[in-house]
This record gives C-alpha cells, structure tokens and sequence, in this order.
C-alpha cells in the first residue's frame, strides 16, 4: 500500500551544506535546518527531502559515504536528525534523507577489508575482478593499482565509489556472482538495516540514489527490481506508512520494483527535457525536439511530455506516482537562459497542479538563479551552478552565514538584484507568495491530489495548456500560457467556472478563457464534463 499522505505531499530538496549555516564556518548544517523550519512550514511544504548527510570524505558532495550510520561532523549529529524529525513532525512536516545504495567511498572500512589480499567477511561485499589489468568489462568500469588483492574493484561513478556487489543477473565469467550469493544477500540485509536505523530515528523515507544500477548486466533490470521488491515487502512489514523514492529515471520500471516515487528528470525516459530545457545551462533535450514547451517563444509541444507520461501512467497502473522536480542539485534550475519570475509563476503553476508528485527545490520559489562561472566543488563540474548558498535576506552574507562571504560554502549569487526570501515574503505580489498560493491550493484541493484524474483539452496541442484535474462534481481546470502572446481556449457550452486563483492577464468571456502571457489560472468547474475544447494561438 502507498501512504495516503503522499497524494498531498509536496516535497522541499535540500541541499544541507548550502541551505542553512548555524555556526558560522560557512557551510550549511542541521541546527541552521531546524532554525529554518518556520520558514520552509510557511511556504506549506510538508515533506523535505535532504541531499545526503552522512559521514563522507566529500569527493563527491556526500554521494561517496564512509559510514551510513553516522552524520558527517560539518552536519552535526544524530541527535540533531532527531531533533530535525520531532520539530519537523511537531509542523505537520516530514522527513526524507538520501540514501547512497549502490556504492560507498573508497575510504569504507569495509571496501578497505574488501582490498586485503586474505579472504575475510567483507571479501565478497564489493564487486571485485580476478583480473588486475581489468578497465573495462561490459557495462562496468573496473580501476586497479590500489590494493594487493587479486584483481580490480568495479566502480559505479567516479573512481573513488567502489560498486557495492548486490550480483550479476546475467553471469559470464567466474568472480560474477549471482543476485542470491552470500555477499550479494549480506548486502541486501545492511540495505535494510540501514534503512530501519534510520527509521528508528524518526526519518519517513529515502530518495535512493542511482536505484537502477545496484545488480549488473541486467539488461531488462529484472534482478534489480526484483531486489527493491523484497526492501518494500520488508518496508510493508515493519514500516508501513514510510516511503521509498527512486533515482530510476524510468517510473514505469521502478515503481513496479517497489518504489513508491520515481521521477521523469533530465535522463530516462523522454519528456521531462521538453517541457523545461531552454537551451542554457548544461543539460539539454537530447530528443531532437528544438524548443522546450515552457518558453516566451510558444514554438514548443506539450505532448512530447504528455505521451510519454500517459506511457508511464498506464504502466504504473495506480501502484504508485511520477514525481516531477522544479530543478535538483544534477541539473540547471529553471531560471536561466533569460526566465523570469513571470515564467517561473507559470512553470510552477504546473508543478503544483499537475498529476503528480511535487519536488521544489531550494530557491526556486523565490527564482534563484543558475550560477554558471564559478568553480567546481567536491565533484559538482557543471552542476555548482544549482549548488550555491540559500539567499534568506538582503545582507552581504544573504543570511545564509555570519560567517565572511568569501569563506562560503560556494559562493553568493553576485547580481546586485538577487531575490530573497524577506524581500518576497514582505511583497504580496511575489514569486513566493505566488508559490504559497498553489502550495496551499494542492494541499486542500482534493481534485490536485497526486493520483486524482487528469484529463487534457485538445490533447496538449498549442498554446495554452487547459487541462482538467479531479471527477466527476469536484474538478478543477488548470489554464496555463508560457508563451508571449494572447492566447485563448474555447470551452464547450455551459461550461461554467469560478475562478479559485489567476494572476493578471487572464480572463474570462462567456465560453473564452484569454490568457496574456505569460500567465496562469485555476478554476472550479460548475458544470458537466466537456466532449471537446479548443485551443487557439499556437504557432
């Protein structure tokens, strides 16, 4: 069974070293979180989501974890995810944290007992070669020169997060051993334990990183999902209303291995690109398709997007839901390539009202930027730019820390008219009570509930979007434009609606709804279900 506190949930990512820093060392920790939760409670989201907070050597931001029992120091303390969970629950809030599954750091006191060259518990805990001069071996990159042992340890990313061994589905050389081998259990036992330590604790769930990756040479990803499969029979037994989110990229294939969350992102399946990706940043569609939907230009095609959600919703089959992001710590955010607030509105006007589970990531509710020159840290390349230091006020060090900007984390955004929260939440016509509004809206309107019907008018064709959320007496419809024009949608006669929240720009004239983007309105519907709807104003 899915929790049915997810059909309301919407989630808030946190990336802690940038969010929040208590102690002035100019780097985010869970005392600044928890200081901050009246804050996040304001805004009306109800779960958080926090990149990962473990003891790590941070080659790779805490995705490279030394002890996933132990909070990293710079963090603070168990006591402190405790803390973070009373005061959060005691807001009607929950908690996720991230959970690394697949691979730990190099410095893992286990992958270290791996390396020895005697036989030992941790021997078959890793994914090891019998080939020392192994770099390559089907899918798996394999790094050697490190250790006396026999052989080369697989690697799932970079080189210093060698590959935990959960088994190979298809077996062709000898050291490859089966998903049900000794090491390939012991591991799919420390997943659980892991899991329920932290349970113990007061977390509601985990985001599992690279979900999909954990067995090898599993072309079809059988023994994979048959793997989370058994995590979640475990998860239903012992902690029923927990929830388990996936990395997959493919929701079709990781909810029916046990998740009960899996989101379309910049990877996977096709569609989250075209809606978003505007050409600036670095991750962009890959599909072919020449313009994102959500953009001034209105050249874009919201059914890229909408056939193969409906693909995935058809597979999923009610047994769990999509989860769509504004942005995550992988990609750009949605403001770049020249987006405002105004097309933010709109963007978010989506997120919030369509059928699936949302995810905004930190400042993207106030329109944070995209940060493009500065330079990487602890792994980040290309990604810092969505990395960089909350922007909580209007002082030098944003109200991020009293520590000295230069010694932040990563630095500020330099742009003298950088948004931020005080400024927003003073000014009733802001981005962030825009955000407040729809927040509220999808919290209390059983019609935007995660897995509440949707059906689209006009099947997604052209400018604007009007889609119809709920059944039956109760529905809403949804009337979005991202693009820079007028644009209308005809509604069928009788079709009567109260409008519930619209900004500027968007009115109504009998059975016409005129939009003036970019611009966005929700409103109850009065009347019996359409049979036809036409758009008018696409390119």
């Amino acid at each position: 069974m899915t929790p049915a506190w997810l059909d309301t949930a919407v989630f808030y990512q946190i990336y802690p070293q940038s969010f929040a820093d208590s102690n002035g060392d100019g780097i985010g920790d869970l005392p600044g979180l928890i200081e901050r939760l009246d804050d996040i409670a304001a805004l009306g989201c109800n779960v958080l989501w926090l990149n990962p907070i473990f003891e790590s050597p941070f080659l790779d931001a805490g995705y490279d974890v030394r002890d996933h029992f132990q909070v990293a120091s710079r963090y603070g303390s168990i006591d402190d995810v405790r803390r973070l969970c009373q005061e959060a629950h005691a807001r009607g809030m929950r908690v996720c944290l991230d959970l690394v599954a697949g691979h730990t750091s190099a410095d893992h006191p286990g992958f270290q007992a791996s390396a020895r060259p005697d036989a030992n518990p941790w021997s078959d805990r890793f994914v090891w070669s019998d080939n020392p001069w192994m770099t390559r071996d089907g899918e798996v990159t394999f790094i050697s020169g490190s250790s006396d042992r026999m052989g080369a340890y697989a690697v799932n990313f970079f080189v210093h997060q060698p590959a935990l061994n959960f088994g190979f589905h298809e077996r062709r050389r000898s050291w490859q051993q089966a998903p049900d081998a000794p090491g390939p259990m012991a591991n799919r036992a420390w997943l659980k334990e892991v899991l329920g330590f932290w349970f113990e604790h007061g977390v509601d769930g985990f985001r599992v990183d690279l979900a999909a990756t954990l067995v090898k040479q599993d072309p079809q990803q059988t023994a994979v999902r048959a793997l989370w499969r058994d995590v979640r029979e475990w998860l239903e037994a012992n902690w029923p209303d927990r929830v388990l989110i996936s990395e997959w990229g493919d929701p079709a294939r990781a909810v029916s291995g046990g998740f009960h969350v899996d989101f379309m992102l910049h990877f996977g399946t096709a569609g989250y690109p075209e809606l978003f990706f505007n050409g600036s940043g670095f991750a962009r569609i890959r599909s072919g398709v020449e313009q994102c939907y959500f953009d001034r230009s209105g050249a874009g095609d919201f059914r890229h997007f909408l056939n193969s959600f409906r693909l995935q919703q058809e597979a999923i089959a009610g047994r769990g839901c999509v989860g769509l992001p504004s942005a995550n710590h992988d990609f750009q955010r949605p403001r770049v390539g020249g987006r405002d607030e105004d097309d933010l509105a709109v963007i978010f006007a989506f997120l919030l009202t369509w059928q699936a589970v949302p995810f905004v990531y930190y400042g993207d509710e106030i329109g944070m930027r995209f940060l493009e020159a500065i330079d990487s840290k602890e792994g980040a390349y290309q990604r810092v730019g969505s990395r960089t230091p909350m922007q909580w006020d209007a002082s030098a060090g944003a109200g991020f820390s009293s520590a000295d900007p230069e010694t932040f984390y990563l630095p500020l955004d330099p742009a003298p008219d950088r948004p931020d929260v005080a400024a927003q939440r003073a000014d009733p016509e802001s981005l962030w009570h825009w955000v407040r509004k729809l927040v509220g809206l999808r919290r209390t309107l059983e019609p935007l509930a995660a897995t509440a019907p949707v059906e689209v008018l006009g099947e997604g064709a052209g400018y604007p979007l009007c889609y119809l959320r709920g059944s039956g007496s109760d529905r809403v419809l949804v009337a979005l434009n991202p693009s820079g024009r007028q644009v209308t949608c005809e509604l069928p006669s009788g079709f009567a609606l109260e409008e519930v929240l619209a900004q500027r720009g968007v009115t109504i004239d009998g059975q016409r709804i005129a939009l003036q983007g970019p611009a966005a309105g929700i409103f109850r519907v009065r009347s019996s279900a359409p049979d036809d709807a036409r758009t008018e104003g696409s390119a």
